[in-house]
């Protein structure tokens, strides 16, 4: 099990952690997703974990890191 944390920006509300668990969950290899709207740190953990794709994931879903 893998463990990658990214500091993102626009975190704000309930709905921005439920959009970014929803289209991070849809990639393969990942089987949680915290998100903290305070300090706009998201944690993934999973098994081969591309930190690369999750990074262009968050972006698209339009919270690129910070």
């Amino acid at each position: 099990m893998q463990t990658e944390v990214f500091k993102v920006k626009n975190v704000k509300c309930g709905g921005c952690v439920a959009n970014i668990k929803k289209g991070l969950g849809a990639l393969t290899g990942i089987s949680a997703v915290e998100v903290v709207i305070a300090g706009g740190e998201v944690t993934v953990s999973g098994d081969k974990l591309d930190r690369a794709q999750i990074s262009a994931k968050l972006k698209e879903l339009g919270y690129p890191e910070a």
